[in-house]
């Protein structure tokens, strides 16, 4: 059964990598009249189990913030890539049991969003620190690396009861 999602929004996005597992940064939806930016904040999290997806996989409790509603939404997605990340929509990742994402879903809210990031621009060093100075600059010093590429939301509803 396919659920719907509603709008797509597609745009950019600029995410910091942190070392301690967080990431951080901008996805600014670009649309033909307006660009508008929205806030995004990943917490990494515990896995229980051993996972045989490889190293580079890991699970991120990621809100999307509206700045200007003051307002958030979660959703959790899987990350992959070390430095050059890859974000999607658990619901979405072949491979994963119906009960895992029932409990992720249960968890973390029932908000059907659907996330989708491909790093195209790998920023690290200096490169990476310019950037973060400019366009985070509350991260600045935290020797992260920086992605940009391009990222589509879908089902997200800032005015739909919490």
């Amino acid at each position: 059964m396919e659920s719907k999602v509603g709008e797509v929004m597609e745009g950019v996005a600029s995410i910091a990598l942190l070392p301690c597992g967080s990431i951080s940064g901008h996805f600014i939806k670009v649309n033909d009249s307006t660009n508008i930016c929205y806030g995004l904040h990943g917490t990494e999290l515990a896995c229980e189990k051993e996972c045989s997806r490889g190293e580079d996989y890991r699970l991120i409790k990621l809100a999307i913030i509206d700045y200007n509603k003051k307002k958030e939404k979660v959703v959790v997605v899987e990350c992959r890539g070390h430095d050059a990340a890859r974000l999607n929509s658990v619901d979405h990742a072949h491979g994963w049991e119906k009960d895992v994402v029932d409990m992720v879903d249960e968890q973390h809210g029932k908000d059907k969003i659907v996330v989708s990031f491909n790093c195209e621009t790998l920023k690290s060093d200096k490169a990476a620190e310019d950037h973060i100075s400019k366009f985070l600059p509350k991260l600045a010093g935290l020797d992260a690396v920086v992605n940009i590429g391009k990222m589509s939301i879908a089902g997200l509803d800032f005015e739909a009861e919490e």
